[in-house]
């Protein structure tokens, strides 16, 4: 492998280090709430540990928080994988609205990207970045062409080029292409870039998933009045 491609920069480990260990000290209290509600919203662990597939291939365990009931099936999120890299349809998530697996408290987490935070600790012990292509699933590696796994030339992050650039409104192959840019392009304005970009981002792909279930909400009540009428 390219000796180039293959060296981790010394400033990103470092921004890596402070940012995650100051993020970790900071949002501990939130940690503890957010891990109680969990516990009193579905009977489980708070926390989730999940094989994902790292730098040059590597596996490791990535930390989340739990959002589904436990031992919920893999398989209808396998499916839609499948579908939408064969398809290379946009990059829509499952419906987490109607989804049974994940619980009331769950689907607040994943809209708001909390779920996520606990990954501050893979980025502080050296398995994530701040920023990098999103770690993919094992079953999701299994299914990569050559060309593909040259996102794996750079270290997983909590966000990334791809998050910044559309996301679910791009293809599959659109997502690979924007991950290989990013690992062949890697430099300190660019990730300052897509971190300063990441929150508003969020907040504007929270508030469109409420609209999209208000909208959704209030064309039920429609149909009920129908039905009554």
């Amino acid at each position: 492998m390219n000796a180039v491609v293959s060296a981790f920069p010394l400033w990103k480990r470092l921004m890596d280090i402070v940012l995650s260990g100051v993020g970790l000290i900071v949002l501990f209290p939130l940690f503890l709430a957010i891990a109680a509600i969990i516990k009193i919203a579905s009977p489980g662990p708070a926390f989730l540990r999940q094989e994902r597939i790292g730098r040059h291939g590597n596996p490791f365990f990535l930390w989340k928080f739990r959002t589904m009931r436990t031992g919920a099936d893999a398989g209808p999120h396998q499916a839609h994988l499948k579908n939408l890299i064969a398809t290379n349809a946009p990059m829509v998530k499952l419906d987490t609205k109607s989804d049974p697996r994940v619980f009331s408290f769950g689907r607040i987490l994943r809209r708001s990207c909390m779920d996520e935070l606990p990954q501050l600790i893979n980025v502080f012990t050296g398995e994530m970045s701040l920023v990098g292509p999103r770690p993919c699933l094992t079953y999701e590696a299994q299914q990569y062409q050559g060309w593909q796994k040259r996102r794996f030339d750079a270290m997983p992050g909590l966000t990334g080029l791809w998050q910044v650039s559309g996301k679910n409104k791009t293809t599959f192959t659109e997502m690979i292409g924007l991950d290989i840019t990013y690992a062949e392009g890697v430099s300190l304005l660019l990730d300052l870039k897509i971190l300063l970009k990441t929150i508003p981002v969020i907040v504007a792909d929270a508030m469109g998933d409420a609209a999209s279930g208000k909208q959704s909400l209030e064309g039920f009540h429609r149909n009920a009045l129908r039905k009554d009428a």
